[in-house]
Order: structure tokens, then C-alpha cells, then sequence
């Protein structure tokens, strides 16, 4: 993508962040941003943005953490934490709703995206009550979502497909090259025209 951030990336509109923010913002109490680096690169989309609280520990993981420690600070009453990518500008309107509804009877547990097949494991619910654990993992090495997912009970939630002008495509699309950025931008028309 040319380096930089791809969420930061123009849609047109908005950007693959601010079309992120959009869907989610009906969905959720709150919601915060995790990056690292200088955050006055998001002051645009007017979202607190949280660092990695383990520098050490990169990836998918340590910002799961770092939405839970957050969240738990920030937000009252929050049990969980929906996480997404930064570059999937289709997400399902309802996907908080659906995500909560793969949960346990009991409410914990963590409930994991999943289309055509694929499972999505940046795209999940989140029981805040794991952090400690999630924390200890990462300090022993821990780096792959989908495997601490699953040693956690996570269950796959399948979402169907995405209609868009009668073009069926994934709910969690996202952009990883220049063509995929211009697909997205080619339906982001579609569904604003």
C-alpha cells in the first residue's frame, strides 16, 4: 500500500478507518483506536487513541489487551470488547449484536467472526475479565489470536454474505493491495449511489 497507515487510506468519502468508525459506533459504548506511534496522525476521526501497554509484544493480541485495559478503565459496565480491523470498510451493522449472540449461555467466553469459511480472529468479542490471562500469555510469547482464541473456548460465529448492488461479497473484505483499496472505493460508490 505504499507504507503508512492503511486504515488512513481514502475511500472517497472518508477513509477506511472512518468508514470502520461508522459502522461501529451504533454498535458500542465506546470506541478507541489501538496504535502506536504519534496518534495525532487519527485526530481526524476524533477517537482516543491507546498504545500497545506491552511495547514488547506487537501484534493483533497486545491490542486486544490494550482495548481491554482501556475499556475497563474508561467505560462503565463493559464485560466485553468487540475488536475489528482497520481495513474492513463492510463490517455487518449488526455484527456486536450477532458476535454477543454466539456467546456462552453464560454471557463469557469469546465469540470469533467467521465467512465463506474464513475465520476472522482480529474480529471478535473480547471478555474483559481475560486480561490478566491474555497479558500472561503475551509475556510468555504468545503472538497467535486464533490459538489463544481457542484455548480460551472461542466460538465462530458465521456471517453470510454481503449484497452490495446485487454483487455478493465478504462482510470483512479488506484492502491489502492498491487493487484491493480501489475495489473497495468501486463499492463504497455502489452502496452511496
Amino acid at each position: 500500500m505504499g507504507g503508512g497507515d492503511k486504515g488512513l487510506q481514502s475511500l472517497g468519502r472518508s477513509t477506511m478507518l472512518g468508514e470502520v468508525a461508522r459502522r461501529l459506533e451504533p454498535q458500542v459504548k465506546a470506541l478507541v483506536l489501538n496504535a502506536n506511534g504519534d496518534p495525532s496522525r487519527f485526530a481526524a476521526l476524533g477517537l482516543p487513541v491507546v498504545a500497545d501497554t506491552i511495547e514488547a509484544c506487537p501484534g493483533p493480541l497486545a491490542g486486544v489487551l490494550a482495548g481491554m485495559r482501556w475499556s475497563r478503565a474508561n467505560v462503565s459496565g463493559v464485560t466485553h470488547v468487540l475488536t475489528v480491523s482497520s481495513d474492513a470498510p463492510f463490517l455487518p451493522r449488526d455484527l456486536a449484536a450477532r458476535l454477543a449472540a454466539g456467546l456462552p449461555p453464560n454471557g463469557c467466553g469469546i465469540a470469533i467472526a467467521s465467512s465463506n469459511g474464513i475465520v476472522h480472529p482480529v474480529i471478535g468479542l473480547w471478555p474483559i475479565a481475560l486480561a490478566d490471562e491474555l497479558e500472561t500469555s503475551l509475556h510468555r510469547g504468545e503472538r497467535k489470536v486464533q490459538a489463544w482464541a481457542e484455548r480460551h473456548g472461542a466460538t465462530r460465529v458465521e456471517f453470510p454474505m454481503l449484497s452490495i448492488a446485487g454483487e455478493m461479497i465478504d462482510p470483512f473484505f479488506n484492502a491489502n493491495t492498491p487493487a484491493e483499496l480501489d475495489e473497495a472505493r468501486r463499492l463504497l460508490d455502489l452502496v452511496h449511489a
